[in-house]
């Protein structure tokens, strides 16, 4: 459902003036693209099969990476709640934050890099229109690592602290869609300058430039942040559809398995 969005979401990343890859008629005007620009050059271009490029490796791999994000998180936190008790409240950083989710969160997201890292580098090269050999598919795989331990740990900790702060605090049942878009976004918020760095890395438009250049080249320009606006409502619909439908799926499995 978000794949457009996702598209969009890659090709403002990559806008800059440093990309290695601009001509001289590119490098006053790349950076300088709205959206509404970007999605009107690229249907001007490719038409509506453009906003769905990359949709395959993303499609292959979508599954696996979620099925390990949550089976590694949902596997770790009763290990660490068996082996050293589960957390009280009064534990609980600033208040809030059960420090065996975080732990969970973190493996979990190491999880969903290891199948995701290739699938990513592809995804992101399609979106971009740039060529890549097999021997490249773990350019970036670092970077998505470091971005995905971050970014399904923030996703887990915002989910428990919306539990405790409002369905049991009001004693209110929010809908999957409307607390997993929510959390959703909030976890990209957090980890938002990670996953820029993390584009320009696998697009193949900044060959030979080291993390840390990218890393002060994005903080430079003021370009932590660029994309945010198509990221969150991308990050909103799919993973609120996606924690609606694993609920639905779920409620019915068990139903089943009880009968």
């Amino acid at each position: 459902m978000g794949q457009p969005f996702e598209t969009l979401k890659t090709l403002t990343q990559v806008q800059s003036k440093s990309a290695t890859t601009n001509t001289a008629k590119q490098i006053n005007t790349v950076a300088k693209q709205s959206l509404l620009q970007t999605a009107t050059n690229l249907y001007s271009t490719a038409g509506i099969r453009g906003f769905y490029r990359g949709g395959v490796p993303l499609l292959l791999g979508g599954g696996l990476m979620r099925s390990a994000q949550f089976g590694v998180c949902n596997s770790v936190l009763p290990m660490l709640d068996t082996r050293y008790g589960k957390v009280d409240t009064i534990n609980y950083w600033f208040g809030c934050v059960n420090p065996h989710i975080v732990a969970a969160g973190w493996a979990g997201g190491i999880g969903r890099g290891l199948v995701e890292g290739p699938f990513e580098m592809v995804k992101v090269r399609r979106q971009v229109v740039s060529d890549w050999k097999y021997q490249q598919l773990l350019n970036g795989f670092g970077t998505t690592m470091f971005r995905n331990s971050f970014l399904f740990s923030s996703f887990v900790i915002y989910m428990d602290i919306f539990r405790q702060q409002i369905e049991e605090r009001f004693d209110t049942k929010v809908s999957p869609f409307i607390k997993a878009g929510t959390c959703a976004s909030m976890a990209w918020l957090t980890i938002w300058p990670i996953d820029v760095i993390k584009t320009r890395r696998q697009s193949g438009k900044y060959e030979g430039k080291s993390i840390v250049y990218l890393l002060k080249d994005v903080i430079k320009a003021g370009h932590m942040y660029k994309g945010l606006g198509v990221g969150l409502l991308r990050g909103f619909i799919a993973n609120g559809a996606s924690m609606e439908v694993y609920s639905v799926v779920e409620k019915e499995l068990k139903r089943r398995f009880n009968n």
